[in-house]
């Protein structure tokens, strides 16, 4: 079975049978316009053989009556299924689009570590829209293109068999050459998702990044790379269309010669008195009317083509195992104490690269564990372990004796808080950031975070308060205040396991002092993981773990670790002669 066959069986049990009602009532839609269709090309073979040589009036306005009525059935028909077919297909793509980015929210941390933002963007926005030409009009078309193909070719082999014979033959042709373009499309479709993502990610990143290429003044490395990505895109979108127009230009070829043989075959039967011109006319006309569709139907292939490239893509995605596997995380936490325990455990990103080995150690409830170590030593992947973005290869990590891999994790990131190096925030308020974890939480309970974190130290000198807007991911703000709020935010979330990764990184002399003293008050009672750059910060963590080459190097308090005069001697004493 062919990958396109696949996609499509897919799609069908997924978006066509749950709207089996609206498809089938288009489709009755469709029979009937194909059946109304025919009245208008056998009229005039009435009108020329039987009213004009009998002067049959009362026949005449029959006729106009009904073939005015079948104009506005068509009409009717024809505005009923856009706004029955065309409408239902927009509606699916916001909710196929609704379902993309809830999947892509289960997958993994490691996922998005290997995919752009912009890539993931173009999976939601762009690839599903091609589901409008299948639940849409487009599919109902190529059935009702079809059908109405064949009532004429019925019509036209009443009319004169030979004649009919000689006009499928390019007809045919036609069909073969329009498959075999599709099956040239395809894939082109497929890699211009690809390349449209790839484009489309790298110009988020320069937009993310304007600051850092203006400082480097790499504004024209950035255009040539865009320009390089956007070529790529053009020569992709040139095959396709040229392509797509030999299939349009071989219907223009095979139709007219097919018209040209008729106008000859006619003329010879007209002439030896076996077709009279009424029957000719209706034989062009309904001629015409089978040829429409036919050649609607490959600019509909072209599309559903298209279509099946972006929904291979969707599928994909949509296959993709999830972070939080119901099969395997089954318990679901009830109150957490905050005991972690690693046991012997290991971890790497990719086979035979082992960046963990064997690592063992308990972080009792309420204790502060600080990772330091070289950069690249592992303090990142032990924090992320604990954090669940990650999972061993090998080993145990325990909650309350409870295995970390068997746990539902959304119950288990109800009780998890963290304030990164990165400080993210969203665009909007100081206020809805700080809300961001419990968006149903009192006033009373945000100004406690705010207080505890020092955030109102600043927010009392904006004219808007806390209501003041901070621009994407907080550029408005300092360092020193996203750090704040990202604190109060993770105060409000009231955890009881804390992740902080390296969180007075960004901070002056004085913001420092204000952070420092909301650290303890968010450490209090609270298991917590420091990933420390700057040790000063660190003194009085219960446990210290000295992190190297992916091993526990040392272990133990602030003065022990000093007293032995090891690798943790040699990081503090270096950072205090700088």
């Amino acid at each position: 079975m062919s990958k396109s066959q696949v996609t499509f069986g897919w799609a069908f049990r997924q978006y066509i049978l749950p709207r089996k009602k609206i498809v089938l009532l288009g489709l009755l839609l469709i029979l009937l316009q194909s059946g109304i269709t025919l009245i208008a090309p056998l009229s005039p073979q009435i009108l020329l053989d039987d009213i004009v040589p009998n002067q049959d009036m009362e026949l005449l306005y029959t006729l106009l009556l009904v073939v005015g009525a079948s104009i506005l059935v068509r009409a009717v028909t024809s505005y009923s299924l856009t706004r029955l077919l065309s409408v239902e297909a927009q509606h699916l793509i916001s909710i196929l689009r609704a379902q993309v980015q809830k999947k892509l929210l289960r997958l993994p941390v490691s996922y998005f570590d290997n995919h752009k933002s912009g890539e993931l963007v173009s999976r939601v926005m762009t690839d599903v829209e091609g589901v409008r030409n299948i639940v849409g009009t487009g599919l109902v078309q190529m059935v009702g293109g079809s059908l109405t193909s064949i009532l004429c070719l019925c019509a036209l082999l009443y009319l004169n068999t030979w004649m009919t014979l000689f006009a499928l033959a390019p007809m045919i042709v036609f069909g073969l050459v329009a498959l075999k373009a599709f099956g040239y499309l395809r894939p082109l479709f497929r890699t211009r998702g690809v390349i449209n993502a790839e484009v489309t990610g790298r110009l988020t990143e320069t937009l993310n990044g304007v600051r850092v290429i203006k400082g480097f003044n790499a504004e024209e490395q950035e255009n040539a790379i865009f320009e390089n990505g956007v070529e790529r895109l053009y020569l992709n979108v040139k095959k396709s269309l040229t392509t797509t127009a030999l299939v349009t230009s071989s219907s223009t070829f095979l139709i007219g010669l097919a018209t040209t043989g008729i106008m000859g075959i006619g003329g010879y039967y007209m002439i030896g008195g076996t077709m009279t011109p009424g029957e000719f006319l209706s034989f062009t006309a309904i001629l015409g009317f089978m040829i429409a569709p036919i050649v609607q139907l490959g600019n509909i292939g072209s599309q559903l083509t298209e279509a099946l490239a972006g929904l291979d893509r969707t599928q994909e995605l949509m296959n993709m195992p999830e972070e939080d596997n119901s099969a395997q995380r089954t318990i679901i936490l009830g109150d957490v104490r905050g005991d972690i325990r690693f046991n012997k455990v290991s971890f790497s990103y990719e086979d035979d690269k082992e960046v963990l080995h064997q690592i063992s150690f308990d972080a009792p409830k309420g204790s502060v564990t600080a990772l330091v170590g070289s950069s690249g030593s592992g303090k990142s992947t032990i924090a992320g372990l604990a954090a669940s973005f990650l999972n061993p290869d090998s080993g145990l990590i325990t909650l309350d004796g409870t295995d970390l891999s068997r746990v539902n994790l959304s119950s288990y990131r109800k009780n998890l808080g963290v304030v990164l190096q990165d400080d993210f925030l969203f665009e909007g308020t100081i206020r809805e950031n700080i809300l961001f974890p419990r968006p149903s939480a009192t006033e009373a309970e945000l100004q406690e975070a705010v207080k505890g974190a020092y955030v109102n130290e600043f927010t009392d000198r904006f004219e808007n308060g806390l209501e003041t807007l901070i621009g994407e991911r907080g550029v408005k703000l300092s360092g020193g205040q996203r750090q704040r709020i990202a604190i109060a935010r993770a105060l409000l979330a009231d955890p009881k396991i804390i992740l902080l990764d390296e969180a007075t990184s960004n901070l002056d002399t004085e913001s420092e002092s204000f952070i420092q003293k909301s650290l303890d008050v968010l450490m209090d009672n609270r298991t917590t993981f420091v990933i420390a750059h700057r040790l000063s910060t660190i003194r009085m963590a219960d446990q210290i773990l000295v992190i190297e080459d992916g091993r526990i190097a040392e272990q133990g308090k602030h003065d022990e670790l000093i007293a032995k005069e090891g690798r943790y001697y040699q990081l503090y004493t270096y950072q205090s002669r700088i």
